[in-house]
């Protein structure tokens, strides 16, 4: 089958670009199955049963109407996919097969110390999630820095700085994010701080990052630069200072800078 009019040489062709067409379609799936999947606690119940559950014990601990059941086994697919569980069997008599955690929906737990939770979903708020409906948008527009501000009519930040859910929710979720990465920088990267006596964390939110590094290095003293309505109400210790300020105007003096994302 020719048709080279259009570029495309052959059906196996055609097939594998309309895959490609449909993968990138269909992605949102996903992450939006991992929010609900988040939302709906399935994590927590695996894990507070603590052995693999059928579907039957799944939908039941749920609490669901039963003619949910085959779309939450449908829900609970897409998630083996991703590998965020994995079938288990329970019987080898009538090969009875249960849902099991695995290291990615262990970070999804609620009492787990490093959990991803809070950052799963703040990331997916619809807040931050409906810019992406605007890019095109944003493309043709002269004044806005973000799709953001075309979507809600100011930035990330001013927004943030007067809605107190979503500057709890953002905060909340980098916060869990930086425990994360701070117990891994300061277990595998300790020689990068050897030899520093001041580090300013820029954008460091709430702390949880420069409390690791303060914890972990006693001699180190570090301050936190974010803006007002980020550190506001945040106490300091004698290694550790929150300055309220903008990035772009000033950065209090220090021997280095960390920066662990930054949001513009």
């Amino acid at each position: 089958m020719a048709l080279s009019s259009n570029g495309i040489q052959s059906t196996q062709e055609l097939l594998e670009a309309q895959s490609r067409v449909w993968n990138h379609l269909f992605n949102f799936i996903n992450s939006m199955s991992l929010k609900c999947v988040i939302q709906l606690g399935i994590p927590d119940i695996i894990h507070k049963h603590g052995k693999p559950m059928t579907l039957s014990e799944l939908t039941h601990s749920l609490r669901l109407n039963e003619a949910k059941c085959r779309s939450l086994e449908r829900l609970m697919r897409i998630m083996i996919h991703s590998k965020f569980f994995i079938n288990v069997k329970i019987s080898q008599v009538d090969e009875t097969e249960g849902y099991w955690l695995t290291p990615a929906s262990h970070l999804l737990l609620r009492d787990e110390p490093l959990s991803q939770r809070p950052f799963a979903l703040a990331m997916l708020d619809p807040i931050l999630t409906d810019p992406w409906h605007h890019v095109s948008e944003w493309y043709k527009t002269d004044h806005d820095l973000t799709p953001f501000a075309t979507t809600h009519g100011r930035t990330f930040w001013e927004y943030a700085g007067q809605d107190p859910r979503l500057n709890h929710f953002f905060n909340e979720g980098m916060a869990s994010d930086a425990v994360l990465v701070s117990s891994v920088i300061t277990k595998h990267c300790r020689n990068v701080f050897e030899g520093l006596k001041s580090i300013v964390d820029v954008g460091g939110g709430t702390g949880a990052v420069a409390k690791a590094l303060v914890d972990a290095f006693p001699g180190l003293n570090c301050v936190v630069l974010d803006l007002p309505h980020v550190v506001a109400g945040c106490e300091g210790t004698e290694n550790l200072t929150f300055v309220a300020g903008d990035l772009f105007e000033y950065i209090p003096p220090a021997d280095a800078v960390f920066m662990k994302v930054i949001q513009l």
